[in-house]
């Protein structure tokens, strides 16, 4: 209730309760400190602390309490007024509100459902209970209204419904009911005796027999008589209201095309007036005056008694300007000719302080002051999302000045075009800035409102909004992608667009920066058109990579590693890709090193703190944990305590401690990551839950959903301290002394050094960049050390200690020892390397490439930073890939020549090399080495090969091809359709 320019939640600021009636205890005891009892360790686990956001669309869902002047309108179409009662309810109770009313005296409320089997209830505002459960309808509830008296409530359903109810609420029983045959729009008493009802070409006055209802006690049917309406009766009324006062007896009701009329207690139509407007919506009626809500924001008044013309309420903010501005700039902006406003679609009249409510078609809200309807002013007002919100994400919290934005903001994005940056800590109005993507304002207002008229139907593209979005890691860029496969870049800043590409064919289903422990600042962007295009943030957002594993739409994203970057992905097609990073000589490259195919659809993703773990979100509602290593499964455990309905999201707490997840049957639930135990079961939106993210403290959960609004759940102080709690240890674990010996110790080669993961002994791609790269950071491949090759080093993998040893020489173990003294595995490490390289280097000619052993080669002397083609570094490098396709290519060579890997000694291999002398055996082995070693050293400029045919074309060929390059190079096509075109052609 907006008192003195605040706001106050819904139903006065109450709290809704977290737990359904099948919900499981808020928190186990087992979290319980030993300084606590049980009563105060069982807690609610979460509690609806505030939304954002409307989505009345009718006067229907608009009230105001007569005596306390307390506005109540249905905010989320599915709070159930459950800020009013302990939710111990039956499970039948989780509904959308669809109307609501309060009665004459301010101490009840009646609401209305639609769905399966929708009920009237009733409620008693004070003590928050239900009074009353009518049920009558089968698809939903249109209007429903109190007598004057309060003995009855009338309920209309939908069109499908054709049925008009009175009720006695006292008895729960229904006393009189009848069918209408088009859609009833409103509804509005005159007296005990009589209501009326107006819809499509529908304007009826039904009047109630109190004494042939106490004499028979069945329902009877309800009589009903149309109103005489003349040449009028083509028309759609969609606002009805009964006079007061002296005005008793008297009906006003208003038609989309711009009509108000009057009739009189015979329900003759007196008079009418042209409104002139195009569309007329609503209207509202007090002792004095006649309220008409109409298009383009304008607002009518009229006095009762004559219907004499007084002014018009001022305009509310024009469509595309951000109302958070200074507002002198605003009405600077009004004063513009082509300036379009919101349409006004509710009205209600608070008597108590004689104040206007009106809801405007863009879910803004504003309280008008007409006490003087020559000096109207704005008591408050207040601006939501208009369309379906489909992302949240928080600010990053930072401790000197970098950060862009207060801290407690987050932003939220949405079908309308918009860009929305809240704070929780700005109260009582938590917007801070509306960012309009584009121009367009057509998407601005609600399109669920519009008329049934053939005219308006489907006009709206449905390629519209910001689909999804991503903040930096340094909280100085967002990344937006619309559903028009548009990539945007903004500073955040002065809040300027910056980049803006058409990157993908289809929607963007989700983006991802990489996390600043990977070394590396990367931006991914995934689509429906199952393409990952991966794009290099320090050089401009330029194209790295473009990925096409999926075979259908992409649905999660994520980027990991700890001084390495590894991708993960899923998708509709039911996999999960397991990349790692490669850095070559023009940027970097990912391969794919684990592919999970499960048996049902993957729909989102989340990467803990530690980063060890990634948490999917799968449509048998499971929760699957695998590791990011590994690719391996770790648990499975339920997401939803429901019995149908699909996973649709999942997000870890900044401690990694509790998940949250979100259901098709729109609950959300709040597990223990760890033991999949739940903790918190939430209902309120009406639709599926898009989107969700915990505070940085540790305090909120936001939650967005296709209902247009954005709630903000407290959570308990006990989840909140076990949190911070696991945070705490974290910290502590990381300033511990001996935690980097967990890491290995440095590698080193003369000056150059290179630290082990923590999973484990340093990759390949370490070992290679230290012998030939002077850049510790030009990484090849990623992986660990093949046995093979910490043989030849003398190390031992010792998983406990993972210390580096000293050189040893392996000895095989148990029957592996008995031909031991046998020939060794042949390999075709004594090949010619000019017979092979494809890559002829006239400097090899003149130089004896006898093979000699890796361990002698390390020690021959340092390799000069400037030449990489050094014969000792290419003849380490052709033993690595040798070495390294016969460990991915021949598992049964071992058991069939009776050798472990390792067992050769070095100077064995050196005899071998000499005498046993052997080329490729099969095309697949020359495949894999002149595919692979080529690119391991920098070729001579004269004869650098980039792959691309038209290189090798003569001079008059590569004009034919000038069209095709133009197709491929269009700046026009988006990034996928030029990557597709690139590969078709290829492909011919």
């Amino acid at each position: 209730q907006p008192r003195g320019g605040e706001m106050a939640g819904p139903g006065g600021g109450f709290c809704l309760r977290s737990c359904g009636a099948d919900s499981p205890p808020p928190l186990s005891l087992r979290r319980r400190s030993k300084h606590q009892g049980p009563e105060e360790a069982v807690r609610d686990g979460v509690m609806l602390e505030k939304v954002l956001g409307i989505t009345t669309q009718t006067s229907s869902g608009l009230t105001c309490d007569p005596n306390t002047g307390h506005v109540f309108c249905v905010r989320t179409l599915r709070p159930h007024l459950l800020f009013w009662q302990e939710i111990k309810s039956s499970l039948s109770f989780r509904k959308t509100l669809s109307a609501l009313s309060f009665s004459p005296d301010g101490k009840l409320i009646v609401t209305g459902e639609n769905g399966h089997r929708p009920a009237v209830r009733v409620w008693d505002v004070e003590e928050r209970t239900q009074v009353s459960e009518l049920h009558g309808h089968k698809h939903g509830v249109a209007c429903v209204a109190f007598s004057p008296k309060m003995k009855y409530i009338v309920s209309v359903g939908y069109q499908h419904d054709m049925i008009v109810n009175v009720w006695d609420w006292r008895q729960d029983s229904l006393v009189a009911s009848n069918k209408v045959s088009c859609k009833v729009m409103a509804l509005s008493f005159s007296d005990d005796s009589c209501f009326v009802t107006v819809g499509h070409r529908h304007v009826k006055f039904w009047f109630l027999d109190a004494s042939r209802e106490v004499k028979i006690k069945e329902t009877v049917p309800l009589v009903g008589r149309s109103g005489l309406l003349g040449e009028l009766h083509n028309n759609i009324f969609c606002g009805v209201a009964c006079g007061h006062g002296r005005m008793l007896g008297s009906t006003f009701c208003v038609s989309y095309s711009g009509l108000l009329c009057q009739f009189n207690e015979k329900r003759v139509l007196e008079k009418w007036i042209d409104l002139k407007v195009t569309v007329a919506n609503c209207i509202c009626v007090s002792e004095e005056f006649i309220f008409c809500g109409c298009a383009n924001g304008t607002v009518r008044i009229f006095h009762t008694h004559n219907m004499h013309y007084l002014s018009d309420l001022p305009k509310p903010h024009c469509l595309g300007v951000d109302v958070v501005q200074d507002p002198w700039l605003i009405f600077v902006i009004h004063r513009l000719p082509d300036s379009v406003y919101p349409d006004t679609i509710a009205l209600t009249f608070d008597p108590c302080n004689r104040w206007l409510s009106c809801v405007y078609k863009d879910h803004s809200v504003y309280i008008w002051d007409v006490k003087d309807t020559n000096k109207v002013w704005k008591v408050w007002s207040d601006l939501f999302h208009s369309s379906f919100v489909w992302n949240v994400e928080v600010y990053p919290e930072f401790e000197d000045h970098q950060a862009c934005l207060p801290p407690g903001s987050f932003l939220t994005c949405s079908s309308d075009n918009t860009i929305r940056f809240w704070n929780l800590e700005n109260s009582p109005r938590n917007l801070l800035k509306v960012m309009y993507v584009d121009n367009n304002i057509q998407h601005l207002q609600d399109s669920t409102n519009v008329p049934d008229r053939g005219e308006n139907v489907g006009y709206l593209d449905v390629k519209s909004g910001v689909r999804v979005m991503q903040i930096s890691p340094n909280g100085q860029h967002l990344a937006s992608g619309d559903r028009g496969g548009n990539l945007r870049i903004h500073e955040l800043r002065f809040m300027d667009e910056v980049i803006k590409v058409e990157a993908h064919d289809s929607e963007v289903l989700c983006l991802e920066y990489s996390k600043p422990e990977t070394g590396v600042a990367l931006l991914a962007s995934a689509s429906r058109d199952r393409l990952i295009h991966v794009l290099n943030v320090d050089k401009n957002y330029k194209l790295e990579q473009t990925l096409d594993d999926h075979s259908s739409a992409i649905t999660a994203i994520k980027f990991t590693g700890n001084g390495e970057v590894q991708m993960i992905s899923c998708g509709a097609d039911k996999s999960i890709y397991f990349r790692c990073a490669q850095k070559v000589a023009d940027g970097i490259n990912f391969t794919r090193t684990h592919h999970v195919a499960e048996k049902t659809t993957l729909y989102d993703m989340d990467i803990d703190i530690t980063q060890k773990y990634v948490a999917v979100a799968c449509q048998d509602r499971n929760v699957r944990v695998y590791n990011t290593v590994s690719g391996k499964q770790k648990w499975c455990y339920k997401g939803s305590q429901a019995d149908d309905g699909s996973l649709l999201k999942v997000h870890l707490d900044p401690s990694g401690t509790f998940l949250a997840a979100s259901c098709s049957d729109k609950s959300i639930s709040v597990i223990d990551f760890h033991s999949g135990e739940c903790v918190a079961k939430m209902f309120g939106h009406s639709e599926i839950v898009t989107g969700m993210k915990f505070t940085y403290d540790c305090k909120h959960l936001i939650t967005v959903s296709g209902d247009s609004c954005v709630f903000i759940w407290h959570l308990s102080p006990e989840i909140t301290n076990c949190m911070k709690r696991h945070l705490m240890e974290l910290d502590q674990l990381q300033e511990l002394p001996g935690l980097a010996s967990l890491r290995g110790p440095p590698l080193t080669t003369g000056a150059k050094s290179c630290m082990a993961p923590a999973y484990g002994w340093p990759c390949l791609s370490s070992f290679l960049s230290i012998i030939c790269f002077p850049d510790p950071c030009c990484l090849l491949t990623n992986g660990k050390l093949p046995m093979w090759a910490k043989s030849l080093l003398g190390e031992v993998d010792n998983s406990d200690s993972m210390t580096f040893n000293p050189r040893v020489s392996y000895q095989p173990q148990g029957r592996w020892a008995e031909r031991a003294n046998k020939d060794p595995i042949k390999t075709i490490l004594d090949t010619d390397l000019t017979y092979f390289t494809p890559i002829k280097n006239d400097s090899m000619n003149e130089i004896d490439l006898e093979p000699q052993n890796l361990d002698q080669l390390l020690l021959e002397g340092p390799v000069s930073n400037n030449d990489c083609t050094a014969p000792g570094t290419l003849l380490v490098l052709y033993k690595c890939l040798i070495k390294a396709w016969e460990y991915d290519n021949s598992e049964d060579l071992l058991a069939s020549d009776g050798h472990s890997e390792g067992e050769t000694e070095a100077n064995d291999l050196d005899e071998n090399v000499k005498q046993n002398s052997s080329l490729p055996q099969t095309p697949e082995q020359e495949k894999y080495l002149k595919q692979h070693f080529e690119t391991l050293v920098e070729a001579p400029a004269e004869e650098k090969f980039d792959g691309s045919l038209k290189d090798l074309k003569p001079e008059e060929e590569e004009e034919e091809e000038e069209e095709e390059k133009c197709l491929f190079l269009n700046p026009r096509l988006s990034i996928s359709t030029r990557f597709l075109s690139r590969c078709q052609k290829n492909s011919r």
